[in-house]
């Protein structure tokens, strides 16, 4: 068997189009890494450069004392406004993210006023006061100041709706105003992490983090708060609202960068998703010629006369299959460290992978490289299956066309089904493969993408479309005739 199984690697690594494949690969884990590197943009505004012209031309185009224009003038107008006041702060500053986020409902109250059916000059002074007010302390660089402010708003929120639970009766009424002393904490919380973490302002990763633990802690909230059973979809979008919420608060408190995908960790975190399609074409490539070419150029004949049981002959190259699938993570993953460590450097590996254990309602810090491993046992049993299902139609076809189309066909169209199934819930069709697959849905006590499916389920699918694959290609190879090939 070792024999045989050493003939068919020698065989493999002697075609051109192995190395030909490994080198699109290798070209395309460059450019990843440079898209990543520098085209990557980290932070966000609503406003650039191209749609600021865009609106100014609509604007020209208006007229404010037309009723019928009104309306779309102070919007744009007010776009317009926040824009040149933002253009003289850097695109990191955090007083540009602050003007984007915080001043539109200014001016477009202060322009409600000044071109609204209800003028009102005296409205538009005073607007115009607390606006300048709100520049003298961005010119200052005191960011200090809207936090202290929020977190005194959210103070006084939260006292007074706590004075209104106290001389509330009604159950109804009650049960709203807790809710709303739940996010009034949330938003108070936010404003001190703020302070006490000297959190500026602005679209980087902390604040990112404040803005994810907010929102997802009052979608928690809300959930928890209500009546009504939630849906399976509504679960594990509730799951999901609780690891965010965690992460986002173990960034806050440990000051890493946790989400940050353009280094080489990032990209190794997200392997499958880069490079799972070279991984597919590679293995079915393999698969889907291993036994169909043996037939096409007439060297079955010559494999077949030496002292082997057939079965032992297919079992070689059967084998052989699997031994290419470890080759080729392996390899397609070295092509990454060593490409992303050049461009990137290697610091990034040592941050850890975040998971939230829903058995245990705890975070769980996982090595990168652990956490690849994690990755590519969950993987195995789809890339397993594409295979196999290459090499029975290479065995039972014999032809390499239709060998590798039929797996990569079934491969691309398999997100489509499994979308189509969940969203209409298809009972029947938890018993389709592609459903199943894929066991990164069951890891840390996660909720799976269809309902009333397990890992033990999904296991014996899995195994059982294997078998089906498997015992007809034994036994249609074992009766072949090759006395015309």
């Amino acid at each position: 068997m070792r024999k045989l199984i050493k003939n068919e690697l020698t065989k493999i690594f002697k075609k051109k189009s192995i190395y030909i494949t490994l080198m699109v690969v290798f070209a395309f884990v460059i450019l990843t890494n440079c898209i990543y590197k520098f085209f990557y943009q980290g932070s966000y505004h609503q406003y650039n450069d191209s749609y600021i012209q865009y609106t100014k031309d609509e604007l020209a185009k208006l007229d404010p004392n037309k009723p019928s224009d009104t309306k779309m003038y102070i919007e744009l107008k007010s776009q317009v406004e926040i824009y040149d006041m933002s253009k003289k702060y850097d695109s990191n500053a955090w007083q540009k993210s602050m003007i984007e986020t915080q001043m539109y409902s200014y001016i477009n109250e202060k322009n409600t006023y000044l071109y609204g059916e209800e003028k009102d000059q005296n409205k538009v002074e005073e607007i115009e006061g607390k606006i300048n007010k709100i520049l003298e302390k961005l010119d200052q660089d005191d960011w200090k100041y809207f936090a202290q402010d929020e977190l005194e708003k959210a103070s006084e929120a939260l006292n007074t709706l706590e004075e209104q639970k106290k001389n509330t009766q009604d159950k109804q009424q009650l049960q709203s105003l807790e809710i709303s002393i739940e996010n009034a904490k949330i938003d108070k919380q936010v404003a001190k992490d703020r302070l006490d973490k000297n959190i500026k302002y602005g679209s980087d990763y902390k604040n990112r983090a404040l803005d994810s633990y907010q929102r997802e802690a009052k979608n928690i909230i809300s959930v928890e708060h209500s009546n009504q059973k939630l849906e399976y979809g509504e679960k594990q979008e509730y799951n999901k609202s609780i690891e965010n919420k965690e992460i986002s608060q173990y960034i806050i408190e440990n000051d890493v960068d946790i989400n940050k995908e353009n280094n080489v960790r990032g990209i190794l975190k997200n392997f499958f998703s880069e490079y799972g399609l070279f991984i597919i074409v590679m293995i079915v490539m393999i698969a889907g010629t291993i036994v169909s070419e043996e037939f096409n150029k007439g060297t079955i004949k010559l494999l077949l006369v030496k002292p082997y049981h057939r079965n032992k002959i297919l079992l070689s190259k059967f084998i052989t299959v699997f031994i290419m699938i470890i080759f080729t993570i392996l390899s397609i993953m070295i092509m990454e460290l060593l490409v992303g460590g050049i461009i990137f450097g290697y610091d990034s590996l040592s941050v850890p992978i975040l998971a939230y254990n829903f058995n245990t309602q705890c975070l769980e810090s996982i090595n990168i490289f652990v956490y690849l491993g994690i990755q590519i046992i969950t993987q195995l049993p789809k890339i397993v299956l594409l295979a196999t299902l290459a090499f029975a139609c290479s065995t039972l076809f014999t032809n390499s066309a239709v060998s590798i189309a039929i797996p990569l066909l079934g491969y691309m169209s398999a997100d489509v089904i499994n979308m189509l199934v969940i969203q209409f819930k298809v009972e029947f069709m938890k018993f389709f493969v592609s459903l199943n697959w894929e066991f990164n849905g069951y890891l840390f006590g996660n909720l799976p993408k269809m309902e009333g499916t397990t890992a033990g389920f999904s296991s014996i699918i899995c195994i059982l479309y294997f078998i089906a694959m498997v015992i007809p290609t034994f036994i249609v190879f074992k009766k072949k005739n090759i006395k015309n090939i």
